[in-house]
């Protein structure tokens, strides 16, 4: 999350040139080639539990959680959004636009879509954490979650770096105490579990 917000003269410009529409597509190009690794990794479409279509899950930890568009976690993906601003911000400066920015960004998210969705890492998420009731993200929900990248990454570009640090902690707070886990706590429990912090996120 930069200190100020990236500034180029093409930022949101009206498009000149076939050039101009180029990040554009590769970004659609790579959700799309998501959609179908995700579907040729076995992940289904919708609801496992034959749910009717809906929006929303307020099921953080049940088994419609990650099986609709937008669920308790779609808030971490925003916080993804805000914080591959940052870093990349920081590598990059100004020398390349927005746009490839954006591009750069939901590429990392959509191979992280992929990745979270293997075997492996399910199993991960079921041995490590609270997450008994997960068997991996329905397509659509993984699609939700590269949308609240995005959102995440326009409004990083927007606050710049104070505001955003801001927002992210706020989340962070808000998350912790609503569904007892956050982006930070899911990072720690999949990478060097804590008994103390299952415990308290079981109620225990």
């Amino acid at each position: 999350m930069p200190s100020e917000k990236i500034e180029n003269k093409n930022d949101f410009q009206i498009f000149n040139s076939w050039r101009d529409y180029l990040p554009y597509i590769l970004i659609l190009t790579v959700i799309i080639s998501t959609i179908f690794i995700l579907h040729f990794q076995g992940r289904i479409w919708w609801c496992k539990w034959d749910a009717p279509v809906y929006l929303w899950s307020n099921d953080a930890w049940g088994t419609h959680n990650s099986q609709h568009l937008f669920d308790p976690y779609s808030f971490t993906h925003v916080l993804h959004g805000l914080g591959y601003y940052g870093i990349l911000y920081l590598i990059f400066r100004r020398r390349i636009s927005f746009a490839w920015l954006l591009f750069i960004a939901v590429l990392a998210e959509s191979a992280w879509e992929v990745l979270e969705n293997q075997n492996a890492v399910i199993e991960r998420y079921r041995a490590a954490t609270i997450s008994l009731e997960y068997f991996g993200d329905s397509i659509t929900n993984s699609v939700g979650d590269v949308l609240c990248c995005i959102a995440g990454f326009f409004i990083a570009h927007k606050l710049a770096f104070w505001r955003s640090l801001a927002l992210f902690v706020l989340t962070e707070i808000v998350l912790i105490f609503w569904i007892h886990d956050s982006l930070l706590i899911n990072i720690i429990m999949l990478i060097y579990p804590i008994e103390a912090i299952k415990t308290w996120q079981t109620g225990g």
